[in-house]
């Protein structure tokens, strides 16, 4: 049986430390939810699933110390968007360290995909810098490294066009993407904190579909109802709101994610994985506001 384990998790309230804490408390596990915002709807529901909800802020190692008393686990993750690139780094290394004071068993630090290969990905590099101090501090570690999100669909950036009928992405049409769902990451984070030993000073990318633009569209119309199209974005636009994005889109189409999803899944059978169209047919499209309900 399954020990249960006292978690910190960081950034509680957003979307990713939402799923893990969620996936956590669903396991049976007692979470710490550290968040700057103990008082938000995000927060209240976490604490409604039986979260400990703790104030605390990563830029601040006093209180991720505090917070971290008492948890034998910690899932460590930076925001670069809100954050920015250089303050997502010096964040994350204080917090490791915060964690190794506060005497934590076991750290997870969620990364990226394909981080530790060079890319010159601007907030994939920023992640790197904070995976290769956690390697140098001398506790156990896990590198948890998902690909792009399936959620990013239904992103502020993306719902736009896609209530217009256009599922809009910077990449050529028939080119193939890995990508995740959020309910992966959280059952995947999860299993890292119950498999403790056996992960401790590895690295893991993970996924749990590739498909195409117009393989997405496809899908995506069945899930909605009606006709979605893939519109390809130029990069030169795509430049003009991020070079980090546009930087990372050039990437994906040149290089891209590359990881063996069958044998991820055969590693890892306690995931519960989903397929992109296992992901849009459970949305609630009807809240998106992007399904015709008459």
């Amino acid at each position: 049986m399954t020990s249960k384990r006292n978690i910190l998790v960081t950034g509680a309230t957003g979307q990713q430390g939402g799923a893990v804490a969620h996936a956590l408390l669903s396991r049976g596990h007692r979470v710490k939810a550290l968040t700057r915002k103990p008082d938000s709807e995000a927060a209240r529901q976490l604490a409604v699933a039986g979260a400990e909800v703790v104030a605390g802020d990563l830029a601040d190692a006093v209180s991720v110390v505090k917070a971290a008393k008492g948890a034998d686990t910690m899932f460590l993750m930076g925001n670069s968007y809100e954050a920015g690139l250089e303050e997502e780094t010096r964040q994350g290394i204080l917090a490791a360290d915060a964690a190794k004071a506060a005497g934590i068993g076991h750290l997870i630090y969620s990364s990226v995909a394909d981080a530790d290969k060079k890319t010159g990905i601007p907030h994939f590099e920023s992640k790197y810098l904070v995976e290769q101090h956690v390697r140098q501090l001398g506790i156990p570690y896990t590198i948890s490294a998902p690909v792009a999100f399936m959620e990013n669909v239904v992103a502020p950036w993306s719902i736009g066009a896609l209530s217009q009928g256009s599922h809009a992405f910077a990449m050529p049409p028939k080119r193939v993407l890995q990508l995740v769902s959020l309910a992966d990451i959280g059952a995947f984070v999860a299993t890292l904190a119950e498999r403790r030993e056996r992960v401790f000073g590895k690295r893991f990318d993970f996924a749990g579909d590739e498909l195409s633009g117009e393989e997405q569209a496809r899908i995506l119309s069945e899930a909605i109802g009606h006709p979605i199209r893939y519109q390809e974005i130029p990069i030169a636009a795509a430049r003009q709101q991020s070079e980090d994005a546009a930087l990372m889109f050039e990437w994906f189409d040149r290089v891209g994610y590359d990881v063996d999803i069958a044998a991820l899944q055969r590693e890892f059978p306690e995931v519960r994985w989903h397929g992109f169209a296992d992901w849009a047919h459970a949305f609630n499209w009807n809240i998106s506001g992007l399904r015709d309900e008459s």
